[in-house]
């Protein structure tokens, strides 16, 4: 049924997104109906990746779940910065951190525990990935804003700069020890027995080719989406701070999270933490750094300094996630502990 939804959405939505643009709609019309576009085309994203997961098993489909839902993201951040939005991009960016961390894991949690009353992942990845959600959060994130008092914007400017570099090598490294050196010794019995059991819904080809199609009609949407951020603000009352945490981050990610609470339901919990945990890394610890380096190109530079909101914000998230997450094991208590804390800072947001 959602399915057939988000078919109709598409081959809906995609045209009149073109006509829209071009007979020059009004603002709120067109942010609905590209919003909605992009939601649909993610779904398909989703299902194309699950197809690979099942091919590829759950450590390089969660990464590839994770790179393809981030690509709306990045897509959306870039178009952003090069109309000189570089408060949008920051809080879209924690946003994601945020919704990944909270709305999409406690989505999964809930949702599957809802079926299931306990539910198992990969212990040693959740701790593995603890460690690498604290340093790229409460080291990478909180220090150039600490240090950066007391320097002017070009020094602030060269300290990001040099951390993107660092957390962009150490993102490769972790895939490098992850997906290479250290592959399949810390799997878990259900991931040796693998997906023999399960048919994907898609060939390679084909899922490849919708990843592709999909990925392309997206970026074409986000950057006319983009255009409508600030009339959308002003009609609202919503702040570049709200629009950007909440609006273009559930928009970004809407991939994942369908995908995330997807595996969820089906008991594939390695994979669910895989997308939201993962996700969050590839955002934090790549699609950011990319992103600071790229602004090079653009007028208006991004330096990686958040506004202290956003800063306590996450690393509240990464504190609870970390809690959580460390003994492999979740509930839908857990769920909506998650989700109660993402509707917390979701007001907070909306009020400043």
């Amino acid at each position: 049924m959602a399915n057939k939804v988000f078919m109709l959405l598409t081959f809906i939505g995609v045209p009149l997104s073109v006509i829209g643009t071009l007979m020059q709609w009004p603002s709120i019309i067109l942010f609905i109906l590209y919003c909605l576009t992009i939601i649909a085309l993610s779904s398909y994203m989703g299902r194309a990746t699950e197809s690979l997961a099942i091919v590829a098993g759950p450590r390089i489909g969660g990464l590839l779940n994770a790179t393809f839902g981030n690509a709306v993201e990045l897509i959306i951040s870039v178009f952003s910065l090069k109309a000189g939005l570089v408060g949008i991009v920051l809080a879209s960016l924690t946003g994601s951190v945020l919704g990944n961390l909270l709305l999409v894991a406690g989505l999964s949690f809930f949702v599957g525990g809802l079926k299931f009353k306990r539910q198992e992942f990969n212990v040693f990845d959740a701790r593995h990935n603890s460690g690498l959600l604290m340093f790229a959060v409460m080291i990478a994130f909180v220090i150039p804003e600490v240090f950066s008092i007391n320097m002017n914007e070009a020094k602030t400017f060269s300290l990001s700069i040099g951390i993107s570099i660092i957390l962009i090598l150490l993102y490769l490294a972790a895939l490098f020890f992850k997906l290479v050196t250290h592959r399949g010794v810390y799997q878990t019995e259900t991931e040796k027995v693998g997906h023999e059991d399960e048919e994907p819904e898609w060939g390679k080809g084909k899922a490849i080719g919708v990843l592709l199609v999909a990925t392309l009609a997206v970026a074409y949407i986000s950057e006319h989406l983009v255009h409508t951020f600030e009339y959308v603000g002003e009609t609202f009352g919503w702040s570049e701070l709200f629009i950007g945490v909440i609006i273009v981050a559930i928009v970004g990610n809407a991939a994942e999270h369908a995908s995330a609470v997807l595996m969820a339901f089906k008991n594939k919990m390695d994979i669910a933490v895989e997308i939201a945990i993962g996700s969050t890394l590839q955002v934090a610890m790549f699609v950011l750094p990319v992103l600071v380096l790229i602004s090079l190109f653009f007028e208006q530079s991004m330096p990686l300094v958040f506004s202290w909101q956003e800063l306590i914000a996450m690393v509240s998230s990464v504190l609870l996630m970390v809690v959580i997450s460390n003994d492999g094991e979740s509930n839908w208590f857990e769920g909506l502990t998650l989700l109660a804390a993402y509707v917390i800072m979701g007001i907070g947001f909306f009020l400043l």
